[in-house]
């Protein structure tokens, strides 16, 4: 059921800068689908962390140990929330689109996400997971050993979305004419308003009337932490990544470009989930339909 475009040489290949958030993302991942309470359940989001034991440093074994941490352990309970608020969020975002008629979703800089694997799809669903040749390298070696069978139609496509990637994704059989549901998860904020704005383009390019787009907006924490984060060597292998998008100015633009957004308060959503929002956390989500 599924398809992949050939990446010579890339599997297995570690992952770093940008390509190593994708399994910072899978570590919050595996750790929820262990919670009696989850809000998901991801069974290969611990295979990814086991095939790269040395991506990250071992959690403090101590409450006491996590408290001497400062703000980097306020930073990661909020990361930790957020990434779990967003993946389920997102997860009911997909399913009603598909269930809203929707045949074809497109996961931008899809990482190590295993929706394709996981969600209940119907029949004739179409899943493309655009990201960097490395990244998808890297999880098709570890899928491969999986033994894992997609639950729709699923294809690969090794692209830098900050490039040209539209004709890539046309060749690998997207249809243009039908309304295509797509998730830009934890992207934006690696992007510069200018990249941003052009991946956006290229989005509305290809969508017809009736499709949705996804993403998140506003910061996920307090200026006041995110400031601390910024001046810890700790967090500066991802501060400096951080590019800022379009910022709070995404909606707006939406809005001029054929899109009709809605937004979503993180806290909100949570508190529809059972969870109780971190003081520090803020932000939410933006879910638009085209309308031309």
């Amino acid at each position: 059921m599924g398809s992949q475009e050939s990446l010579p040489g890339v599997a297995g290949t570690a992952l770093g800068g940008v390509a190593k958030t994708a399994l910072g993302a899978a570590a919050v991942r595996a750790a929820e689908t262990c919670r009696p309470d989850r809000l998901f359940d991801d069974p290969y989001a611990r295979r990814f962390l086991d095939a790269a034991p040395e991506a990250f440093p071992e959690e403090p074994a101590s409450a006491e140990d996590r408290a001497a941490l400062g703000p980097l352990a306020a930073l990661g309970e909020v990361f930790y929330f957020h990434a779990v608020i967003r993946t389920r969020f997102y997860d009911d975002y997909l399913l009603a689109a598909a269930a809203s008629g929707s045949r074809q979703a497109v996961l931008l800089a899809a990482g190590l996400d295993t929706r394709a694997l996981r969600l209940p799809w119907p029949r004739g669903m179409r899943v493309f997971e655009l990201d960097l040749p490395e990244v998808l390298g890297f999880k098709e070696t570890v899928l491969a050993g999986c033994g894992s069978t997609p639950r729709c139609e699923r294809t690969i496509v090794a692209v830098d979305l900050r490039g040209h990637w539209t004709g890539a994704l046309l060749a690998a059989g997207l249809d243009r004419a039908a309304p295509t549901a797509w998730l830009a998860e934890g992207l934006l904020i690696y992007l510069t308003a200018d990249e941003a704005a052009r991946l956006l383009t290229g989005i509305g390019e290809l969508s017809a009337p009736g499709s949705r787009l996804a993403f998140e907006q506003g910061d996920i924490a307090s200026s006041a932490l995110l400031t601390q984060g910024r001046g810890l060597p700790a967090m500066a292998e991802y501060t400096s990544l951080w590019k800022g998008g379009l910022g709070q100015d995404a909606s707006r633009w939406l809005s001029r470009h054929g899109w009709r957004p809605t937004l979503h308060d993180r806290a909100e959503v949570a508190a529809g989930y059972g969870r109780t929002t971190p003081a520090a956390s803020g932000g939410g989500f933006v879910t638009a339909i085209r309308t031309w």
